[in-house]
């Protein structure tokens, strides 16, 4: 790595930025494709709502389809006169190009990793006899497609390591295929099961079959129809998916999730029942019993178990502990509920793991991990003295382990392995990517900033360590806000990219997450939802003030909940953001619930069909907020046409409603990309391409062009 040219090329490149923003090639997109608008008009508790756009809703219509199609053809012609677009995708290519690998796991006789050379669609799971040495491959998800969409989402080994189950969802649908694979010989068993979501294969500790969740199959369109009555099935192996055993079902409860969770010694078998994103309850029988009997009840507190032993069911819960606790209950004795490691006063007790017969506590700390190691009987061992401060994956492994991996990953470097020795707490490096940068020139602070309410938020701002706090930077502001969801510290190339441009990369974390217990989740949804945004617009109002950036430099990021973070903020303060990227967002706030999946975000949102839910839904609701003849700023819209958890007519109706109000000349576009879903399994070229696109945009309508760097 040449460091000294690379440290002159950035400083020289980011000074051209700032000296020839002047010299910017001006693009005008094509005319926006004629939308209808129809005369629908929805009536909620006496408020009369239009609706113009809800055709764009059916997504298998020939109407659909063409507009589609023009829209594509609008963005396409005005991305591709951005001139620096195709450098941009250089660059990018360049920076994911490293080699991924994940902390391997001893399943039977074997070590299993994953493993990405660089640009591989989708990574290859690998095999060792001993950690460090070759490994031979033993699955190619690459190899289930032609063009890399079909992407593994979930796998699981039996517990005496000959069998291995993996979940393969095509085109980013929700969707997934289980199959499984003989480990002796890496053979396909003719076992196959279909029509799952939301859930994997979970072995029973004979080895001989496994516990999934399914639908029934569709009667209409895949892709968008409600899902419903969600049922428990146990498989074995050898056996017709037709002659799966029935576990469980609630025919009085149509819109809740069950997934299966057996005891590791075989007596006992749990269902973990949720009615949304959160909140649980937990039933329970012994195998051998006919019924299951409701162990935790819900749907007021989470509930998720850790392990069971001696008869006791050890489970992490915001029960009573707004930063959770890890409990136990005695099966034979349910009333019978001890603290194994009672709730920090500040820190979010997030995950707790288990491995050589000890308990591993992963703690948030300002959205930062700290590990702590426990006994069985919640005796403190050792808080884990971690190599860098970042975010720790996969602490844990067998009861038998003297040693696991785990990960630890950061805005400026990308998921290093470490070898942990239990006894003694001592971690060694095992791998570390080289990826094809010098992160010496680069800095991640922590800003603690103040709501619209006096709430304080946490903000991590990465950039050049010689940027200028003069105004003029660049400005990318990330967040989610929402589903308990926290955003702790990751490697992003395209960020990563945007910084070395002398981009100023920013993380909030508002409301809405977990990141210091339920209370900040809380505090952002229902009647409170309307935080979130207000912490987002503050965000952007501390980054101005305090000259990190300015109005005219600063673009707004987002996706999924975060993509109708982006949108509210957009219609509600259009005069403070250059730039507005919602991707698979959640516009249509009235409607969401319609649509596959959508009724289990009603515990998150509420929903249109309760009057006092409709009156603050409304009110934020994207879609249902713009106004004609204002000047939004440059917009690009993403979604993708696999997409069955949000589906694409939100983003479809939020971008023509935009298109027709607009009063300025900045660009509303849409980006809809094809074979592709909400994000998770993504081909690395597709998310290439993707990012590509987005920040040639960003750049282009901020006024300042992309520079290629030497290095």
């Amino acid at each position: 790595m040449k460091h000294f040219s690379y440290k002159v090329a950035v400083l020289l490149g980011a000074a051209a930025v700032a000296a020839s923003c002047g010299n910017m090639k001006q693009i005008k997109h094509q005319p926006y494709p004629e939308t209808g608008r129809g005369d629908v008009v929805d009536n909620y508790f006496g408020t009369e709502v239009p609706d113009p756009y809800r055709w764009l809703e059916d997504d298998n219509s020939e109407a659909t389809a063409a507009w589609v199609a023009a829209e594509n053809a609008v963005t396409q012609d005005y991305l591709s006169q951005i001139p620096f677009r195709g450098a941009i995708r250089e660059r990018l290519t360049e920076l994911w190009n490293y080699a991924k690998e994940s902390a391997p796991r001893r399943h039977g006789d074997w070590w299993y990793y994953t493993y990405n050379d660089g640009l591989q669609n989708q990574s290859v799971i690998y095999r060792t006899k001993n950690p460090g040495e070759a490994g031979e491959v033993f699955l190619d998800p690459n190899k289930l497609s032609d063009d890399g969409t079909v992407a593994l989402a979930a796998m699981s080994f039996s517990k005496d390591g000959r069998w291995f189950a993996y979940s393969a969802a095509a085109s980013g649908s929700d969707w997934v295929v289980i199959r499984v694979m003989d480990t002796a010989d890496k053979s396909l068993a003719a076992d196959k099961i279909e029509w799952v979501k939301f859930s994997g294969a979970r072995w029973a500790p004979d080895s001989k079959g496994f516990y999934y969740s399914a639908y029934d199959a569709p009667k209409q369109n895949a892709y968008s129809s409600k899902n419903e009555f969600q049922k428990v099935y146990y498989h074995a192996l050898g056996t017709p998916q037709s002659a799966d055993k029935l576990v469980y079902e609630d025919r009085e409860h149509p819109l809740r999730y069950f997934s299966a969770w057996p005891s590791e010694d075989g007596k006992w078998l749990f269902v973990i029942a949720s009615e949304g994103t959160s909140g649980t309850e937990v039933l329970y029988k012994r195998v051998s019993d006919p019924k299951f009997r409701v162990l935790l009840p819900g749907f007021e507190a989470d509930y998720s178990p850790v392990d069971c032993k001696d008869d006791r069911l050890y489970y992490v819960t915001n029960k009573d502990a707004s930063n959770y606790a890890l409990m136990k209950v005695d099966l034979n004795r349910p009333g019978m509920i001890e603290t194994v490691i009672p709730e920090s006063e500040k820190n979010l007790l997030e995950d707790v793991g288990t491995g050589g017969g000890y308990l591993f506590a992963s703690y948030l700390e300002n959205a930062q991990n700290r590990v702590r190691q426990y006994t069985y009987d919640g005796k403190p061992v050792r808080t884990v003295d971690l190599p860098a401060i970042g975010t720790v994956g996969g602490f844990g492994g067998k009861d038998e382990d003297t040693e696991f991996y785990y990960t630890l990953a950061n805005y400026t470097a990308p998921a290093t392995i470490y070898k942990y020795d239990i006894a003694s707490g001592e971690s060694k490096l095992y791998k570390a990517p080289e990826v094809n940068f010098d992160p010496s020139l680069f800095v991640t602070e922590q800003v603690f900033y103040t709501s619209k309410d006096g709430t304080k938020v946490p903000m991590f701002i990465t950039r050049r360590k010689d940027m200028k706090r003069d105004g003029k930077n660049p400005c990318l502001l990330y967040a989610y806000g929402g589903f308990q969801i926290n955003l702790t510290p990751g490697f992003n190339p395209s960020a990563l990219m945007f910084v070395e441009q002398g981009g100023v990369y920013c993380v909030a974390n508002l409301r809405g997450g977990s990141e210091y217990g339920e209370e900040w989740h809380k505090a952002g949804m229902l009647e409170n939802k309307q935080n979130v945004f207000d912490d987002f617009i503050a965000a952007a109002e501390y980054l101005i003030a305090e000259k990190y950036t300015s109005t005219d430099k600063l673009a707004i990021h987002g996706g999924s909940n975060g993509g109708l973070l982006v949108g509210a903020c957009e219609v509600q303060r259009p005069d403070l953001y250059a730039v507005c990227l919602p991707a698979v967002g959640v516009m249509d706030m009235l409607r969401y619930h319609k649509f596959t999946i959508g009724w289990g975000w009603a515990v998150e949102y509420g929903s249109s069909e309760n009057e006092e839910q409709f009156s603050y839904i409304y009110k934020y609701s994207p879609l249902h907020n713009i106004k004609e003849d204002v000047k939004y700023p440059a917009t690009l819209v993403t979604t993708a046409d696999h997409d069955d958890r949000v589906v694409p007519a939100h983003s479809f109706k939020f971008a023509a409603a935009m298109q027709h109000a607009q009063a300025g000349d900045a660009p509303i576009l849409i980006r809809i990309e094809s074979k592709a879903g909400h994000g998770a399994g993504k081909p690395t070229s597709k998310r290439i391409d993707e990012a590509a696109d987005m920040y040639a945009f960003l750049f282009q309508n901020i006024g300042v062009p992309y520079r290629e760097i030497e290095n």
